[in-house]
């Protein structure tokens, strides 16, 4: 373990060592600031994500090389303007990490990982936090802000108590979204009711132990498969066909 832990010192310390020179030598990283590269960490961000939904363990090892740069540069510049460097992130986390573990490192009981969120964050209030959901951030895309939003406000005891309550709910607005289609009222009712669908449906999933985001993205990727297998076949014909005719080569898709 001692070798283990010296080889991941070592190449973490030659990761800085390479942002070093980068930051000193190379004209495209020299000119990068937090701004210009957040879009960029975003992507690189979604890219682990692709490769975890695939299950593809070299290219997840690939895409977190790529984060641990990003984390690294953000480290370098802040270094550069005396506000922080990687040391003071690294040891801000282990600090947070002891704080919010009582139960490894003090002496709080608990009986399992649902406790162990709830104490999470009765901690984090006890630290400041305004509110509950001060850690769900705005820019996260909406079906993982929903599914984060309802986990939140769940380990403060806000919650349905079982998931015949939450399908109950889910029917309730299906209802009223229909009834607002009925009516032709404005699109912004329309647009209302369909989130307040979406939402509970998020959260009868969240009951299930289904991850919203990740099943509506493997539908997603299921659908670009067959699709682009239709458009194979049909060619340069594709334009042209009939939706019958679409909908026997989307058969054939689905059966490969």
């Amino acid at each position: 373990m001692v070798n283990d832990l010296n080889q991941k010192m070592e190449a973490f310390g030659r990761l800085l060592n390479i942002m070093d020179e980068l930051r000193e030598k190379c004209p495209w990283d020299k000119k990068q600031t937090f701004e210009s590269l957040r879009m960029l960490t975003l992507e690189e961000s979604y890219e682990l994500s692709d490769a975890i939904l695939k299950n593809d363990q070299s290219e997840i090892k690939e895409e977190i090389g790529d984060l641990f740069l990003h984390l690294v540069f953000y480290s370098k510049m802040g270094e550069e303007i005396d506000s922080f460097d990687v040391s003071d992130c690294l040891q801000s986390i282990c600090e947070k990490l002891i704080r919010r573990h009582p139960h490894i490192y003090g002496d709080v009981k608990v009986k399992d990982a649902e406790e162990v969120k709830k104490n999470w964050e009765q901690i984090k209030l006890g630290e400041g936090k305004k509110s509950v959901l001060s850690g769900v951030p705005n820019s996260l895309p909406s079906l993982i802000k929903a599914y984060r939003i309802q986990e939140k406000t769940s380990q403060v005891g806000f919650d349905w108590e079982n998931s015949a309550q939450v399908w109950e709910k889910v029917e309730e607005e299906l209802a009223e979204f229909k009834e607002e289609m009925q009516r032709d009222e404005s699109l912004e009712r329309k647009e209302e009711e369909f989130g307040d669908l979406i939402f509970s449906l998020v959260n009868f999933a969240r009951f299930q132990g289904i991850n919203a985001e990740n099943a509506l993205e493997k539908v997603n990727q299921k659908f670009t498969k067959r699709f682009q297998y239709l458009e194979n076949k049909a060619g340069d014909n594709l334009t042209k066909m009939t939706l019958e005719e679409m909908n026997i080569l989307w058969d054939e898709a689905k059966r490969q």
